[in-house]
């Protein structure tokens, strides 16, 4: 099983005050995702895999709308542009983080 100090590192690139607790619930969400390299990424060149994390993460778990969902994995994109392996722990922190759930994981 995965464990946030697998991804800490990672995570703190983009917040250096990330807190392996609110990293670890992350870890937690994904599971079995975590076990398989490609489902360990997100592709935001793919839109399949854009609107999974939309509407799965951002809709059920943030609680965000379809639209405000939609541009809050484009920011991220574009925040992770530089990232050609882009950790999906740090993905979902960071939609998280910027929502302002992080103490809603």
């Amino acid at each position: 099983m995965a464990k946030a100090a697998d991804y800490i590192e990672d995570v703190q690139r983009y917040d250096p005050a990330a807190t392996e607790a609110h990293v670890q619930k992350i870890v937690n969400y994904c599971g079995i995702a975590l076990q398989n390299r490609d489902s360990s990424l997100v592709s935001c060149s793919d839109e399949t895999e854009k609107n999974r994390v939309r509407d799965g993460f951002c809709k059920k778990k943030l609680g965000m709308e379809q639209d405000e969902a939609g541009a809050a994995v484009d920011a991220v994109c574009a925040t992770m542009k530089e990232d050609r392996n882009k950790q999906r722990v740090t993905f979902l922190y960071i939609l998280s983080k910027n929502a302002g759930k992080l103490g809603d994981l």
